[in-house]
Parts: structure tokens; C-alpha cells; sequence
């Protein structure tokens, strides 16, 4: 009798079709993921100002390298994604860079073929995190800056605990994010780390069928492979927006927390 293999925490396709079918409004509505954007660039300028050759994981519409390259203008940068969508919104939007469609735990480049690999609000869609930062490992060369923000374990946490208190009877399904603990236990003895450090961003929204309608529309919706089928009841639903407003509501609105952590490490020599 042979046993069966666990079904993953993340359904990767999921996440390849909403980002790629978001592509066109992305932007218009990621205001946390551009100010993540500034963030990690800012982290990376104070660190150092030699980088060459190196590779975006997850580059989306290009928020993180237009940003990057303004600031590293020497540095040769190709660009990868997930989602075939966005690849060519890349692609469209930074003709002189080079894009190609990558998943981030089955990089396809050569060994230490990179000096740098940066990325921006996307290594919380990967479902082994260990796999992928091996990855990163195996495409930089020694001394290689790993550098990257993603969203952590209390991201979304107004949203999620609104949402289990809307089921007292069952499991919530929604995606969990990972913790700062598991980020650097990922890393494995690959890497050194230089810097590890988490710091909220805060949305605020009118109500909270606002904030749903503006995750859909960045194509961050929920993943998790063990989603139900079909639409949350209506009687859920509403309950789910008054436990949101009666916990979190002010004057303002309902507040959206995301908990980014940033990390700089170097691959090992």
C-alpha cells in the first residue's frame, strides 16, 4: 500500500491565474507592495552600491526593478515571473530588460550564474519556502546578496481572525503567511544574514467589501489549496463584516495590516 503524499498549503496554478489576469490593474491598486518597493530598495542602497549581474524573482509589472534601476543604474538585471501575464507586462512596460517565465523553486539558470537576486512582496506565494531559497542559493555566486521583502504571519490578521469568528463551527481555509521564524530557518547554512527585520504597513478602506475588491483586483486572493469550492454563504459573509467593523472600524474606515519582513543575507563563500 503505498501512502499519499500531502496535499500542498498553496495551489500554485491558483496563483498563476490571478496574478496573471490581474496584470493590467496591478498597479493601480498595490499601494502597501510600492511602498515595500522603496523600502527594500532604500535597504539595499545602504548596504552596498556593487551590484552587476543579478535576477528579480517574481517582478511582476516592474515596480521593484524600474525603482532598482534608477538606483543601481549599472546594474544588469533580468527580470522572471510566475505568471505569463505579467512576465509580458514586464516585458511591455522595460523592453531593454530581460524576462522570462520562472518559478521561483525550479529556477531555470545555471549555477552561480548571479551576483544579486532581489524580490519584492512574492515569496509568500511559494509553498516550500526551503526549496526556494535553495534556489537562490544555487544561482548566486559566493558572497551573493539575497535580498527580498515579503508579507509575514500577521498580515491580513484583521481580515482572517473576522473571518474564523464568522465560523465558530468550522476551520477557517484562509492562507497563512509565514513567520520571521520560518524565514530564517528556510535559509538554511547557505546563507549569512545581514539583516532581518519586520515592519507593518496599515490600509485603511472604506468597509470591508472595499478591501476584498481591492486584494481581487492584484490578484491576491486567497490561494490556499484547501479553500471550499464556491462563495462564502451570505449569512457568513455578513458576519464576517460586522466582526470586522465592531473589532477594527474607526471613524476612517477598517484598517488592512501587513506585516512585511525584509531580509539581506549573503550566500556563504
Amino acid at each position: 500500500m503505498t501512502s499519499r503524499r500531502p496535499q500542498p498549503a498553496l495551489d500554485g496554478q491558483q496563483v498563476r491565474r490571478h496574478f496573471s489576469s490581474h496584470a493590467a490593474e496591478y498597479n493601480r491598486y498595490a499601494q502597501v507592495q510600492q511602498r515595500v518597493v522603496r523600502r527594500l530598495v532604500d535597504l539595499l542602497a545602504a548596504r552596498t552600491k556593487d551590484l552587476r549581474h543579478g535576477l528579480e524573482v517574481g517582478s511582476g509589472t516592474g515596480l521593484l526593478s524600474r525603482r532598482f534601476c534608477d538606483v543601481f543604474p549599472r546594474a544588469e538585471l533580468v527580470l522572471s515571473d510566475l505568471a505569463h501575464g505579467m512576465s509580458c507586462r514586464s516585458r511591455a512596460l522595460l523592453p531593454e530588460l530581460s524576462v522570462c517565465d520562472a518559478d521561483a523553486a525550479a529556477l531555470p539558470f545555471v549555477g552561480r550564474c548571479f551576483d544579486f537576486l532581489i524580490s519584492s512582496s512574492v515569496y509568500q506565494w511559494v509553498e516550500d519556502l526551503s526549496l526556494a531559497f535553495s534556489e537562490a542559493g544555487r544561482v548566486l555566486q559566493p558572497d551573493g546578496l539575497f535580498g527580498l521583502a515579503l508579507f509575514g504571519e500577521r498580515t491580513l490578521h484583521e481580515l482572517r481572525s473576522s473571518h474564523q469568528q464568522a465560523l465558530p463551527d468550522s476551520v477557517s481555509h484562509g492562507q497563512n503567511f509565514p513567520s520571521m521564524a520560518c524565514v530564517e530557518q528556510a535559509l538554511g547554512e547557505q546563507f549569512v544574514v545581514e539583516e532581518l527585520l519586520c515592519e507593518d504597513e496599515v490600509e485603511w478602506h472604506a468597509d470591508v467589501p472595499e478591501l476584498l475588491r481591492n486584494l481581487k483586483r492584484i490578484g491576491a486572493q486567497n490561494s490556499s489549496s484547501r479553500r471550499p469550492r464556491g462563495l462564502a454563504s451570505r449569512r457568513v459573509m455578513q458576519a464576517m463584516f460586522a466582526c470586522y467593523r465592531g473589532a477594527y472600524g474607526e471613524q476612517r474606515g477598517i484598517p488592512a495590516t501587513y506585516q512585511v519582513i525584509y531580509l539581506l543575507a549573503r550566500k556563504k563563500r
